[in-house]
């Protein structure tokens, strides 16, 4: 049996250059992962099947029963497993669990079913899963580019302290995709806002708030109907620089020290709003 924690991320940048002739977009993102985590365990059966504490979750479209079916099929297993996710990721808030998640399945089945496939290998597996589920083989701070899925390890993002906050809005079906679609030439950018963070990570300099951006926060408000209110009320209980997290609906902020940072997430919950207090993870 192997249990192993799927980490949760945001993007501390995240543009959009353009559409490819393939119908994807361009991007170009710094990846930080954090300790918000989901819990998931393996354990070896004659067939494959999947449990979860959130029964939305309990199916074969769950991205990491996708990634337990791509593992036997690409290496002509005959094994099974009983993966079990207890989570703790909010679900479609931009953070990236389902991602993780299947990251987490690839890396623990081939050690449990003893397949012996390299980390190449692992990753172009995991670039046919998902846009953001080769980052988490990684972990850490990672520049992505293409569709998100070329990943590059960046020296760590220093340790910090930093508010999520899931305001209660409506999810739109394929958010993501609705949110690519609510794009137009006006909203790409060239990629220096980026490449700046990229050059201060490398050269260990200090990233101040202001350097983080999203393409996604041009249409966020548009795409989820209430989250303006918020992000208002976000900023109201203490919070700057508010960031949109991935695709959203959850915001973010760095906060200056863990005082300030338990203030914030103490009154958002006060107010009965879900919002979690993390910290960063260093690349491993």
């Amino acid at each position: 049996m192997i249990t192993a924690p799927a980490y949760a991320k945001i993007n501390l940048t995240l543009e959009v250059l353009g559409k490819r002739a393939d119908g994807y977009h361009q991007i170009i993102t710094v990846f930080q992962e954090i300790d918000l985590r989901d819990t998931v365990t393996f354990e070896e059966c004659t067939e494959l099947n999947l449990q979860c504490d959130d029964p939305s979750l309990q199916s074969n479209e769950n991205l990491a029963f996708k990634s337990a079916r791509l593992l036997q099929e690409e290496t002509d297993s005959v094994k099974g497993a009983l993966i079990s996710i207890e989570k703790g990721i909010p679900v479609a808030a931009g953070l990236g669990g389902g991602a993780s998640d299947a990251a987490v399945t690839l890396r623990s089945l081939n050690d449990l079913w003893g397949l012996g496939l390299s980390q190449a290998q692992l990753l172009r597996l995991a670039s046919r899963l998902g846009s953001d589920v080769a980052f988490f083989l990684h972990g850490g701070t990672a520049l992505g580019e293409g569709r998100g899925e070329r990943i590059t390890p960046l020296p760590s993002y220093p340790a910090s302290w930093i508010v999520l906050f899931r305001p209660p809005v409506d999810i739109p079906p394929d958010k993501t995709k609705r949110l690519y679609h609510s794009l137009n030439a006006s909203h790409f950018s060239q990629g220096r806002a980026t490449s700046e963070v990229v050059d201060m990570l490398n050269r260990g300099a200090d990233i101040t708030p202001s350097s983080l951006v999203n393409t996604f926060e041009k249409v966020a408000f548009t795409a989820y109907e209430g989250l303006e209110a918020y992000w208002q009320r976000f900023r109201e209980v203490g919070a700057d620089n508010i960031h949109l997290a991935g695709s959203g609906p959850t915001l973010f902020t760095l906060a200056h020290d863990k005082a300030r940072g338990e203030a914030i997430h103490r009154n958002l919950v006060k107010e009965g709003l879900e919002a979690h207090l993390v910290q960063s993870l260093a690349t491993y």
